[in-house]
């Protein structure tokens, strides 16, 4: 995929999705570099990661919902596809960050994900955000100006993110931060938080992405 050389680009310049990408064909490579780039940074700090970008051709061309297999992503872990050209983060989320999630609704933008932009699915509207807490199924890309954010789960100090910091994702390109929900934290540069693509479970350990109970998105 060209990684090492895109995705220093990406994290000595902070560039923007359209400086780097003036096709479509350049928008999916960055898109999945800084995927990668995340990766980077939960393994820098000790945080297992795993990524799987293989959907089947015809998935990826016709844009088709994507099957996930969960069973081996072990808490703490994200697991990243390709869905319509866009980066999909299947994170695995342990207690403690289910318990960071507590208390934090006043520091967010949109604590409710009621903003229209986004519009979240109605079983994705709790604090999880999510059918089942444990785990998170989003669209890794950030709603400001199209940039990936990289997983910031170390918590407080260690985190370089402030002593409070209860566990999230960090927008390398202009700072926003987001918890382990996707939720905007306020006075950020991101409007909204990240996507909530619509997704079912076929069985406890095979999920959907791009089709629900309502049908294909």
């Amino acid at each position: 995929m060209g990684g090492e050389n895109l995705n220093d680009k990406v994290l000595n310049e902070g560039a923007s999705f359209k400086q780097l990408a003036p096709s479509e064909s350049r928008r999916r490579t960055w898109l999945i570099a800084c995927g990668a780039t995340g990766g980077a940074a939960v393994a820098s700090t000790a945080i297992p990661f795993a990524v799987s970008m293989a959907p089947s051709e015809k998935a990826k061309s016709a844009g088709a919902p994507v099957e996930v297999d969960v069973a081996n992503i072990a808490p703490g872990e994200i697991k990243i596809v390709e869905w319509r050209g866009k980066p999909v983060w299947i994170v695995r989320r342990t207690k403690e960050m289910l318990q960071g999630l507590e208390g934090i609704d006043s520091k967010l933008a949109d604590p409710q994900s009621d903003r229209k932009n986004y519009p979240t699915p109605k079983y994705a509207k709790n604090v999880h955000r999510s059918i089942k807490p444990e785990y998170l199924v989003a669209v890794g890309i950030c709603s400001h100006l199209g940039c990936s954010p990289v997983s910031k789960f170390q918590v407080g100090e260690k985190s370089n993110l402030g002593d409070d910091w209860p566990g999230g994702f960090l927008c390398p390109c202009h700072g926003s931060t987001f918890d382990v929900s996707g939720r905007v934290y306020a006075n950020k540069p991101a409007p909204d938080n990240l996507e909530v693509p619509r997704h079912m479970y076929l069985s406890d350990t095979r999920l959907v992405i791009g089709k629900d109970e309502q049908g294909e998105a």
